[in-house]
């Protein structure tokens, strides 16, 4: 497997290629820059074909995206990529937002072998719409309603969804069954627990430990029942646990609405 590495700093980039080296030994280096000049020039070379990038978002002159833009708009991009961020919250969310891999910094050498794992040498990966996705959500980030779709990795390939267009999840233990207005279904190798904190603060909530549901498609709550009526006359329990929080979510709903026809 042949990659590059785009990192400003020299110890950060010797160490990555040490780990690397001692953790991956399927990985060669063949190639590294250190600033967004360096990197296009890199990425130019006829004799540069990574099958993995491993790039650090800031560089001294600017972000790694315009490297990226730059590649998308001579070629495309037919190479993996893995970014290495300090930023872990915010990258986090960004990256599986776009379902592009990353590594936190410092680099924990387990998470890097589970990242190299998941590059597949020779299969051209589209990265054209997961790019748009991921610097979608970087320039929305103080406001998360802006951002409007997520890249979800299912059986048969990754599919970018809109967001507004999920009806609801459920959980089953490692994978998660997503419904869609349109009625189509999804099943993603992926928790439902990692899906209630990806879509915190977009207008879902997870009424029980198997259902997470799009607040948009909710028709009434059934105070007899604890169940959620959904706009397909689905039916679907509130759990006891999650019943206060649900509530409270409810009066700040009807509290909004108020305010916004006075």
């Amino acid at each position: 497997m042949k990659a590059v590495i785009v990192e400003d700093e020299t110890k950060s980039r010797d160490n990555l290629q040490n780990l690397l080296k001692k953790y991956c030994d399927n990985v060669e280096v063949i190639g590294m820059a250190e600033d967004i000049d360096d990197a296009i020039a890199m990425f130019k070379n006829p004799a540069i074909k990574p099958d993995v990038a491993f790039l650090d978002i800031n560089l001294p002159n600017g972000l790694i995206f315009q490297v990226l833009n730059h590649i998308k708009n001579e070629d495309d991009i037919n190479f993996d990529i893995i970014f290495i961020t300090a930023y872990e919250n915010f990258m986090r969310k960004a990256c599986e937002y776009a379902c592009v891999g990353y590594i936190n910094k410092p680099i924990d050498p387990d998470e890097l072998k589970a990242a190299v794992s998941r590059v597949r040498v020779g299969k051209i990966k589209p990265m054209k719409e997961p790019l748009e996705v991921l610097q979608g959500h970087i320039a929305n980030s103080n406001n998360l309603n802006l951002f409007s779709k997520i890249g979800v990795s299912a059986l048969d390939g990754i599919h970018f969804i809109n967001i507004k267009d999920i009806m609801r999840m459920e959980g089953d233990d490692n994978y998660t069954h997503i419904f869609m207005q349109s009625g189509d279904k999804m099943t993603v190798a992926k928790t439902i627990k990692s899906y209630e904190e990806l879509l915190a603060g977009v207008n879902f909530f997870r009424v029980h430990k198997k259902h997470l549901i799009n607040l948009n498609f909710m028709n009434r709550f059934i105070k007899s029942d604890n169940k959620v009526l959904m706009d397909d006359n689905l039916k679907l329990e509130v759990s006891r646990r999650r019943r206060p929080g649900f509530m409270e979510l409810m009066k700040r709903l009807q509290g909004d609405m108020q305010a916004a026809n006075t």
